[in-house]
C-alpha cells in the first residue's frame, strides 16, 4: 500500500480519535467547543475574500468548515509521518509523540499565525483540553500506520 495512503487512513483514524476525546472532555467538563477554528475560517475567508454568508447560514458554514480543517490537518500530519518514517520503524513511543506534536503544530500554527489563538496565553485547563485530544491522535494514528504497514 503506498504511503500516502496509508497516511490518510491513519489521519483518519487518529481525527477520529481526536474528535472523542474532545468530545468525551466536553461532556466531562460540561464544556463549550472551541470557536477558534471558526475564528480561523473567518479571518481566512477575509484574505480570500470570500463572502460566508449572513446569519445563521455563515455561522454554520464556519463550523463546518472549521471541522473540516481539521480533518485535513490531521490526514496532513500522518501523511508527514509516513513520508518522515518511510523504510524504517522508530520505536511506539518516537512514533506517538511525533505524530502528536506533527497535529500539535498543523493545527496550532496556522490558528496562531492568523491571530485566532495564543498558547502563550493558554491556561493549564486549555493545555489539557489541547494535548489530551491530540495524544489520542498520536496513539491511534501511529497504531493504524504500524498495522497497514504489516
Amino acid at each position: 500500500m503506498h504511503t500516502l495512503v496509508k497516511g490518510l487512513i491513519a489521519g483518519a483514524a487518529g481525527t477520529s480519535a481526536l474528535n472523542v476525546a474532545s468530545y468525551l472532555d466536553m461532556v466531562i467538563r460540561a464544556r463549550g467547543a472551541s470557536s477558534t477554528p471558526g475564528q480561523a475560517v473567518e479571518r481566512l475567508a477575509g484574505l480570500a475574500e470570500v463572502d460566508l454568508g449572513d446569519g445563521e447560514r455563515g455561522e454554520h458554514r464556519k463550523e463546518a468548515l472549521g471541522s473540516l480543517l481539521g480533518y485535513g490537518t490531521g490526514a496532513g500530519a500522518a501523511v508527514c509521518y509516513g513520508l518522515l518514517a518511510s523504510g524504517r520503524r522508530p520505536p511506539c513511543a518516537v512514533g506517538v509523540l511525533g505524530l502528536t506534536a506533527l497535529a500539535m503544530l498543523g493545527s496550532n500554527a496556522p490558528l496562531t499565525a492568523l491571530g485566532a489563538t495564543d498558547p502563550r496565553e493558554w491556561t493549564a485547563s486549555a493545555w489539557v483540553s489541547d494535548v489530551l485530544p491530540h495524544l489520542a491522535y498520536g496513539i491511534t494514528a501511529y497504531a493504524a500506520y504500524e498495522l497497514l504497514r504489516s
